[in-house]
């Protein structure tokens, strides 16, 4: 019988490889697209918690106005906390 546990297959390393790394961006797809319903839970929670009095069949104008605001002031300080921190890491890999 012959013996196969020396024989090199460099295309099944190089394809293993591939595999890792397309692993890895779908780990970093999906990774995001928790943080992102994560980030939404957290708008929902603070912004109904915020605006809502009572809660009815339709939101008022006044209530719309409050959860539209609030939803606009956390992306605000998010986008700004974020370019922030890029700022920062940016600095200081110079």
């Amino acid at each position: 019988m012959a013996d196969f546990s020396s024989f090199d297959m460099p295309s099944a390393n190089s394809s293993e490889k591939a595999d890792a790394a397309e692993l890895q961006r779908l780990l970093a797809v999906e990774q995001q697209k928790a943080q992102f319903q994560a980030q939404v839970h957290n708008f929902t929670d603070v912004c109904w918690d915020k605006c809502m009095d009572k809660p009815s069949s339709k939101l008022d104008s006044r209530t719309e106005t409050c959860l539209v605001s609030c939803v606009e002031r956390f992306i605000d300080t998010t986008l700004t906390i974020t370019n922030r921190f890029s700022q920062m890491v940016q600095k200081g890999t110079h």
